[in-house]
Formats: structure tokens, sequence, C-alpha cells
């Protein structure tokens, strides 16, 4: 039976990366008993198919590249997958390491905003709420919405 478990648990890997958490939820909704689960995944972490850090990189790397987030939301994001808080700093760090943070937050202003302004405070705080949301530093969002703004003016 655990070599179902095994063959399972490669099965969904293959179609997607996925923490040691995860898989261990899936496997356990699938009704596999703990000592298969476990056995399963000290297999599959010793031939390299299970690994939290490749898994916590490429999160990483999607959530920079496709939805460009800021680092606070995409540690958060690695988080949720089960992955140890350790892990998810080093691959952000990791990632984010050649990012230009201010060209990250600029091109996701302009992507909010488009063609309109901020010429009111409820503008800006809608503005700031969402940019904090998707991860970027409180401070560093207000001031280049100032900056916008005081342009703009």
């Amino acid at each position: 039976m655990a070599d179902n478990a095994y063959l399972n648990a490669l099965q969904q890997l293959a179609r997607r990366e996925l923490s040691e958490s995860q898989l261990r939820q899936r496997l356990s909704r699938r009704g596999y008993p703990d000592d298969e689960i476990d056995t399963t995944v000290a297999r599959l972490r010793q031939d390299g198919s299970l690994d939290d850090a490749r898994v916590a990189g490429a999160i990483a790397r999607t959530q920079l590249a496709l939805k460009k987030r800021g680092h606070r939301r995409v540690r958060r994001e690695i988080e949720a997958a089960g992955i140890a808080p350790a892990l998810a700093e080093r691959a952000v760090a990791e990632v984010y390491a050649d990012v230009d943070a201010e060209a990250l937050l600029a091109a996701a202003i302009d992507r909010r905003l488009g063609s309109r302004g901020l010429e009111e405070d409820r503008d800006v705080a809608r503005l700031y709420r969402y940019l904090v949301g998707q991860g970027f530093d409180g401070d560093r969002a207000m001031a280049a919405l100032k900056a916008r703004r005081s342009r703009r003016a």
C-alpha cells in the first residue's frame, strides 16, 4: 500500500510543485495512514522529488514574474504553503536580490492607476491599501504615492 501512496504523490508532484505540508494534506485527504505518508515523504525527500527550498523559490519567482507582488506578500504566500519562515525568507531574499524595488512599486502604481490621477485623498488611501496588501513596504508606498501626486499637481 505504501507504493500506492508513493505513486500517488509522484503523480501529484508531476503536475505541480508541492511543499511537504501540502503533499501530506493531500495524501491524508485521500485516506492514506500517517505511517505511509511519513514513509512516502521520506522517500521523496531522499530521491529529491520533494524539496521545500525549491518550492519556496518557485513560488517566489512566480509571484514576482507573473503577479509583480512585493516581498512581504510573497513571503506570506510561501509560508501559507506550509514552508518554514526561515526558508521563505531565504527564497524571497534570493529572488528579490536583483530587483529594483522602486521600479516594481512604480509599475504596480501604474498598473492600478492607468491614466487616472490621484486627485482625492480617498484615491490615495485606496491605492495605499492595495499596495500594502500586495506586499509593498508601507512607508515606500506612501512616499511613492505622494511623489506621484505632487508630479501631477
